[in-house]
């Protein structure tokens, strides 16, 4: 049953700050719940869904509530679209969860490789045993020992979402943490205690068809979540160039998607269990519905509509902060590849762009050499942030 709605006092900033953590925490929820296929996962990601419905009317309210002339209507503007796309995003994750909720089902080859994406989620159950036990998430400080930081803690039958500082972690709690793939080990050796080592599953029967699909799937993910940084970054920057980057992503996802499809008809004769494709194809979907979820936020600089101030406060007072700035000469950053520095594991921040005189590198890999002068966006957590910028400053 729909929320009933009442008076809200909160501000149009909170709203927004709410609505985007809300969003990009579901997105991860909606990955976890098809890896694991985890149907209460898929509920919470629903339920959530609702919120974000919610969330949205509030912020439609404030807003005609604040304008009082064109100017100010102009200015929110901007705001109200930045919040139609989290909603965008949310209705897109929650797509996803689905997944898991319809029994669609999708190969085991893409849940093996959604693990190693870019960014990819780790589950785990603490142990009794295990460091975490009895601390809160500052002293454990899991973003710069792992690279990983969490998104969500299931007790028994209740959810703590984006954690803070503060929260403790209990023996038997499940944790959830998003991360970089080489970060997962020492995340679930940190909850469980134990040793991890990475165990190969090779499906019954490989179909080059249904790889092509798969590895299709994967790529499409990496880039629509890099779409969404890359808007926040364009927007919190006024950045055209950046902007532009984002239009080129959503264009080429379309692409992408109409592949994808191709590839899936063509395995379709040598497979008997067709609801794995129809996972594929509503993944598909739901993937290329975020990158046109960030694209709406690009769209505003393109169009030169100057972002309301509570825009670039939201986004740096979100969980998942954006930062910007420049490597200097002689720091531990210059001259080292982002595979020597382990940026992911050591600080817990991933790099999305980097500027080199007027060329712009996006999605940066292990071998991308940094140098002074060099400028780089990176998006991650706030004492991330700092442990990054001691790297790269004088």
């Amino acid at each position: 049953m729909p929320e009933e709605l009442i008076h809200c006092t909160r501000s149009m900033k909170d709203l927004l700050i709410d609505m985007k953590d809300t969003s990009e925490l579901m997105m991860d929820l909606a990955y976890s719940a098809v890896i694991y296929d985890d149907r209460e996962i898929a509920m919470e990601v629903i339920r959530l869904e609702e919120k974000m419905d919610t969330l949205g009317y509030y912020m439609r309210i404030s807003a005609m509530l604040s304008a009082r002339r064109l100017d100010e209507a102009e200015a929110l503007a901007g705001v109200l679209q930045s919040g139609a796309a989290a909603e965008n995003i949310s209705n897109a994750a929650g797509d996803i969860a689905k997944i898991a909720l319809l029994d669609l089902g999708i190969p085991v080859e893409l849940k093996l490789d959604l693990r190693s994406a870019e960014e990819t989620i780790a589950r785990a159950t603490v142990s009794p045993k295990s460091p975490m036990v009895g601390r809160n998430l500052e002293e454990i400080e899991l973003e710069t020992e792992t690279g990983m930081w969490m998104i969500a803690i299931r007790r028994d039958r209740s959810w703590i979402y984006n954690p803070d500082h503060s929260t403790t972690i209990l023996a038997g709690d499940v944790v959830f943490a998003r991360g970089h793939d080489e970060g997962v080990p020492l995340f679930l050796e940190c909850a469980t205690s134990e040793k991890q080592q990475r165990i190969a599953v090779l499906p019954e029967r490989i179909l080059d068809d249904l790889d092509r699909a798969v590895d299709l799937i994967v790529d499409m993910k990496n880039m629509s979540e890099l779409a969404v940084g890359l808007a926040y970054s364009a927007m919190l920057f006024y950045n055209k160039e950046i902007a532009m980057e984002v239009k080129y992503i959503e264009d080429r996802m379309d692409g992408m998607k109409y592949e994808l499809q191709h590839w899936v008809l063509k395995s379709a004769k040598h497979t008997s269990d067709v609801d794995q494709l129809r996972g594929l194809l509503h993944l598909a979907n739901a993937s290329e519905a975020i990158s046109d979820a960030a694209y709406e936020i690009a769209e505003m600089v393109l169009r030169e509509i100057t972002p309301h101030p509570i825009m670039a406060i939201a986004v740096r007072e979100s969980d998942e902060v954006v930062t910007k700035f420049q490597i200097a000469a002689g720091t531990v950053a210059d001259g080292k590849s982002l595979g020597e520095l382990k940026l992911e594991t050591e600080t817990g921040m991933h790099i999305m762009a980097v500027k080199r005189n007027d060329r712009w590198i996006y999605s940066p890999g292990a071998r991308t050499s940094l140098c002074a002068g060099d400028v780089l966006i990176a998006r991650g957590t706030t004492s991330g942030e700092e442990l990054l910028i001691e790297m790269c400053s004088e």
